[in-house]
């Protein structure tokens, strides 16, 4: 099926065709006076003979009249075995230097979501050895998970930890999704995961900061894809990771003005829900394997309420929140343990000594966040004995719950830390039970276990 080119919007792209009209989603392909190709997606009739394309690259170079041709079937990338431990782009083509894939198949990148009847819940906490997090929002495996902040409050170093953990602890494999973050970062994560020899059990998908916003729009379905393989055919529990999903929602507003839809709330496209439906509804569980769905979301101006953020709560189990004023107060991971909770954190799940730990570590926090005004105004001396005593242990929480990370080690100096969420307990506990009243409370930051303080012989009280 043949078409020419009639008008181009930016990255849109009108299209006519005569013999009748190809499907929605299906890829066409222009040849540029210079003897290169653009691939362009079909994203709506417009006419009985026009078409309205998505460019999955830049359009310099094309103009009006030019031939289209249709290749009759959606975009379709290569998925095998050989995919783990490289780096692709959105069509699936190999952009670490490496050899060209040998034994592959192509597989399509538009699919439906597994049906109802084969999901499967998420069950089981996946310990990340992140204290702060296995306590108060702990992971689901299998289940959804976002990680919400601003930015330069530790999101990417965030999701490159969980990666180091999934490799190093449980051996198992993870697919990353860089969506519109920059190509520093993405270049950072392929060295640091070679360098600790992780990147076997690992494949990443990018599509960068600098590319159309055609590929920003498309390039998490090529990494669904591949996950989908590992799961369904390799039999794999995956880890997905995804940064940043709030730039996947910014190309499709992108793409949404130039195809000249009305803005929906605060100018975000009116297909802002149906969008994210399309990602999030194939990132599950099934009986072949289990997805765990990892997410950074960008929160634009801190607002937690923008509606790009507002849409991907409903899909989530665990909410992970970073705070700008804890990062400024130099405790990391910056997460805010009041904003952050997980609807896996319930006496079922977890069990009853771990709930009760962890409502007493909240209660505390956020007794002591109360606090804070009379504080600042008429100081701690002037809080009765019992909130005074709430202070102490609440600021040693805070500081118990920060720790070193592995990726961090050659800046910070501190070897990182990974924690079993017994010994995490067993510390809250002892803080919260007053045990630890008479040791100062920088003996707490940044720390792993609470043996690590030798508290007995040096603060006895």
């Amino acid at each position: 099926m043949k078409g020419t080119i009639k008008a181009i919007h930016g990255d849109v792209v009108d299209v006519e065709f005569f013999e009748g009209l190809p499907e929605i989603n299906e890829l066409l392909q222009v040849r540029k006076p210079d003897g290169t190709s653009i691939a362009l997606e079909v994203h709506q009739h417009t006419s009985r003979t026009t078409i309205q394309a998505i460019a999955l690259g830049f359009t310099e170079g094309l103009s009006r009249e030019m031939p289209v041709e249709s290749s009759g079937s959606p975009l379709k990338i290569p998925v095998g075995s050989e995919c783990l431990g490289r780096v692709f782009n959105l069509f699936g083509e190999p952009i670490d230097g490496g050899p060209p894939l040998q034994d592959y198949r192509l597989q399509p990148v538009h699919r439906r979501p597994p049906p109802l009847t084969d999901h499967i819940p998420a069950t089981g906490m996946l310990e990340t050895g992140i204290k702060i997090i296995d306590l108060l929002s702990p992971f689901p495996k299998g289940g959804k998970i976002g990680l919400f902040g601003g930015a330069g409050v530790g999101k990417t170093v965030l999701l490159m930890e969980f990666i180091y953990t999934v490799a190093t602890v449980y051996s198992g494999k993870s697919v990353f999704c860089g969506v519109g973050e920059r190509m520093r970062e993405g270049h950072e994560l392929w060295r640091e995961m070679e360098l600790r020899g992780i990147l076997s059990n690992a494949l990443l998908v990018f599509g960068q900061m600098s590319e159309s916003p055609g590929i920003r729009f498309r390039v998490p379905l090529s990494a669904i894809t591949l996950a989908e393989f590992l799961r369904d055919e390799k039999h794999n529990d995956i880890l997905f990771l995804m940064d940043n999903i709030y730039r996947f929602v910014q190309a499709g507003n992108e793409v949404s003005v130039l195809l000249g839809r009305l803005s929906s709330r605060v100018g975000y496209q009116p297909t802002l829900l149906s969008e994210l439906a399309e990602v999030e509804e194939r990132l599950v569980s099934t009986k072949n394997g289990l997805i765990t769905s990892l997410q950074a979301v960008y929160v634009p101006s801190d607002d937690i309420s923008d509606p790009a953020c507002a849409g991907v709560f409903p899909h989530l189990d665990t909410t992970v929140v970073l705070s700008r004023d804890i990062a400024a107060r130099g405790l990391y991971p910056a997460i805010d343990p009041l904003q952050s909770g997980s609807k896996f954190l319930n006496p079922d799940d977890v069990g009853a000594g771990h709930y009760e730990i962890a409502e007493k570590v909240r209660e505390h926090l956020a007794r002591y966040r109360e606090l804070l005004d009379i504080i600042a105004m008429l100081g701690i001396d002037e809080l009765s004995s019992s909130d005074k005593l709430v202070v102490k242990r609440a600021r040693r929480l805070e500081s118990f719950l920060t720790q070193p990370f592995f990726l961090t080690e050659e800046f910070t100096g501190r070897k990182g830390r990974h924690v079993p969420l017994e010994k995490t307990l067993e510390g809250c506990r002892m803080i919260l039970s007053g045990a630890m009243d008479a040791v100062p409370e920088e003996e707490f930051f940044m720390i792993g276990e609470i043996g690590e303080i030798d508290w007995k012989s040096d603060h006895s009280s």
